[in-house]
This record gives C-alpha cells, structure tokens and sequence, in this order.
C-alpha cells in the first residue's frame, strides 16, 4: 500500500458484534510492522459511542501477525500507548479488519503501565463462547506486551515517534 493512502479500520467483537470503526491514512512499514495514522479530529465510533480525536495517534500492525494493535499517543491523550489484544489483523484492499478480545495493555502519560479489562475478558469468554485456542492466544499476547511495554522493549522504545512525526507532517 502506498504511504497516504487512505485506510479504514474496523473492529468486531467475537461473533461479529460491531465495535471501533474510524478512518485514517498509511503511514508507512518498519521492521516493526505497518504504521496506520490518525490525527486530531478523527471520527471513533462503536454502537453507544463516539468521539472526535483531540490528539493524534499512530497504530501498529505488528509484523508477523502478532495478535494485538498498539496504539501511540501525542502528549495530549490519556494513554501514551494502548494495546488491543485482538485476533491478527487482516487487510482487506484498504481496510483493516480485527476482533478485539477485550484485554489491553496502557501506558498512561506519567509512566504506570497495567493490564486492563480482565473482567469483561472474562465475561465474554463465557458470554461469547471464546474457543481455548483464542483464549489462550488473548492470554500470551497480553503477557508478552505488558512486559515489552514495561521493559519499554521495541516497538515499546520509541519508536513511535518517528511514524507520530510523519503523521504531524501530513498536516502541514
């Protein structure tokens, strides 16, 4: 895919409940993966809410379809990193698609780092009918982010920055 191409994002929820679906542009790749962007004023919306971007951000698609999102924050958002465990993402043309498996991993702006949402995780795996081979998936991705993001291991390094400037570049 070509860097500026617009791209779409859409999540589900297990069984292809409807979930996060917000637009934004390719950025580029790195050994890391590819690097999506989405400035102030982009659109988030899922059923019972939405809302309008004040900060901007850049996801990675972990190469090696890792199974997680990693979202990096400017300075002006809550999390400075926000990590989706999710079902490996999968292009389809310019849109991205994945099921969120409800643990993340956050980084908030002063540093604390934890693993969130482990009670809905919980519910849903019942709820839901999660299979064993996805749970256990959600489980090992979710350990092996939260201690690359607390370690602050690559992509968890810095990383971002690079892809958070080019997206500030865009805008200019």
């Amino acid at each position: 895919m070509e860097s500026g191409a617009a791209i779409r994002v859409e999540m589900t929820k297990w069984g292809d409940r409807p979930h996060w679906e917000y637009d934004g542009v390719y950025l580029g790749s790195d050994e890391h993966g590819e690097w999506l962007g989405f400035p102030v004023g982009t659109h988030y919306r899922r059923p019972g809410l939405d809302f309008v971007a004040t900060f901007d951000g850049v996801t990675l698609v972990p190469a090696g379809g890792a199974a997680h999102l990693a979202a990096f924050n400017d300075e002006r958002a809550k999390a400075a990193v926000y990590v989706d465990m999710t079902t490996p993402a999968a292009w389809e043309g310019h849109v991205l698609r994945s099921v969120d498996l409800d643990l993340d991993v956050v980084k908030l702006q002063d540093g604390t780092v934890y693993l969130d949402d482990e009670d809905e995780f919980a519910e849903h795996r019942v709820a839901y009918g999660y299979p064993d081979d996805v749970v256990a998936m959600a489980e090992a991705s979710a350990a092996s982010v939260l201690a690359a993001v607390t370690q602050g291991a690559a992509p968890y390094d810095g990383s971002a920055e690079r892809w958070l400037g080019e997206l500030a570049l865009r805008r200019r």
